[in-house]
Formats: structure tokens, C-alpha cells, sequence
């Protein structure tokens, strides 16, 4: 019995708990705005009114390009530093799940490891939800035509580079449709680690799998 209680609390502790991945090179902090508006707007969705400063807990390594890690919750915050390196993403499989929610950067990221068992031999997944193009498993997407680079308007997380991009005028939120992907001429992904990489210059359809 205590065994099963362990696993339940741990399990509401997953749940109840946020991440804040944010990039560091030679000690250098990028875009901390962007994650510190993003902290502070999960924290007042839990009743919190006050918010301490990210920066103030952030201390990384001074040479390197590192992912820090913040893992937080109402009451606490715990920060890691890993050594990045980028995963070499040149193919893409199409995944549907019309119920997952991930309007907020948890912790508990199952419904997307669940959708990961499905990718066979590609690099990486492509969520479809209700007809529409959402977000790779870890990063925003944008797809190019026309000279125009547009994001799907229905991202499963608004991701702080997909923000900044937006806020830029850079990227423009549209609806994609997943039968409609083919139109479309490149393929970038954002996140905060990587900011914005073509992955697909010509053809998307060298891509999906």
C-alpha cells in the first residue's frame, strides 16, 4: 500500500509541475523576457499574484552551450544544466490525436512520449489535431510559401522563439491543414534551443513520412 501511495504522489507531482527550457552559451542567458512572461502567466493560472525573478536562479556554465532546465511548481523551483547538443531532425511522421492538450509546458510530457512510439523510422513526430498542423514534439513548426513564413494558428504550446517570432512580424499565425501541407515549399522548427532551423528547403515531401 505505501508503495502505491508513493506512486500517486509522485504521479500528482508530475502533473502539478512546469518547465522552462532556456538557452545558455559561454554563460550567456537568451530571451530570459520571454520565459519570465511565460513563467509568470502558468504561475497566475494557479493563483499565484507574486513572481520571482528566473534570472535570479540561473547560474550556468561559463563556457558551452548548455540547456537550462527549470523545473517548477506553486512552491518551488529547481534548476539543471545539460550539455546541448543539437538532434539531427530530417524527416517527419504524421501523427493524429485529437484530444491532446498541452497548452502549458508540463513536466509530464506522456501523451507525447505516447505519440512518439508511433514515429517507425522518422527523426521525429508532427501532431495532427482536428485536421490541423500543430507542433513537432519538441519545437513550433513554420512552413513557407509564397515568401511568406507562416505558423500553424493552433499550436499545441505557444513556444517563447514562436512568440518572439511573431511578436517580430517574422512568422504570421495561419490555419494549416494537414491535406494541405504539400503546398507549402520549407519547413523550419522553433524552439528555444535551436531558434529557427530549415530543415526542408525545397520539397517538403522529402520529409513526411
Amino acid at each position: 500500500m505505501t508503495r502505491g501511495r508513493d506512486t500517486s504522489v509522485q504521479h500528482f507531482l508530475v502533473k502539478s509541475s512546469f518547465l522552462e527550457t532556456i538557452k545558455s552559451l559561454d554563460g550567456q542567458i537568451f530571451h530570459i523576457s520571454y520565459h519570465q512572461q511565460r513563467f509568470e502567466a502558468v504561475l497566475s493560472s494557479l493563483g499565484v499574484k507574486s513572481y520571482p525573478h528566473l534570472l535570479d536562479y540561473l547560474h550556468p556554465p561559463k563556457k558551452g552551450l548548455y540547456r537550462c532546465r527549470i523545473l517548477y511548481t506553486k512552491e518551488s523551483i529547481e534548476v539543471t544544466y545539460h550539455s546541448y547538443i543539437k538532434r539531427n531532425i530530417n524527416s517527419l511522421k504524421l501523427v493524429v490525436d485529437d484530444k491532446i492538450e498541452y497548452a502549458k509546458k508540463y513536466a509530464d510530457r506522456s501523451d507525447i512520449d505516447r505519440l512518439m512510439l508511433l514515429k517507425e523510422g522518422c527523426d521525429d513526430i508532427l501532431i495532427v489535431k482536428n485536421s490541423l498542423i500543430t507542433d513537432t514534439s519538441i519545437a513550433n513548426i513554420a512552413l513557407y510559401k509564397n515568401g511568406v513564413w507562416y505558423t500553424p494558428k493552433q499550436a499545441l504550446l505557444n513556444g517563447v522563439t514562436r512568440e518572439r517570432l511573431l511578436k517580430e512580424k517574422k512568422i504570421v499565425p495561419k490555419d494549416i491543414y494537414v491535406d494541405e501541407i504539400y503546398n507549402y515549399e520549407k519547413v523550419a522548427l522553433l524552439n528555444a534551443m535551436i531558434d529557427f532551423d530549415i530543415i526542408a528547403h525545397e520539397n517538403i515531401g522529402e520529409i513526411i513520412c
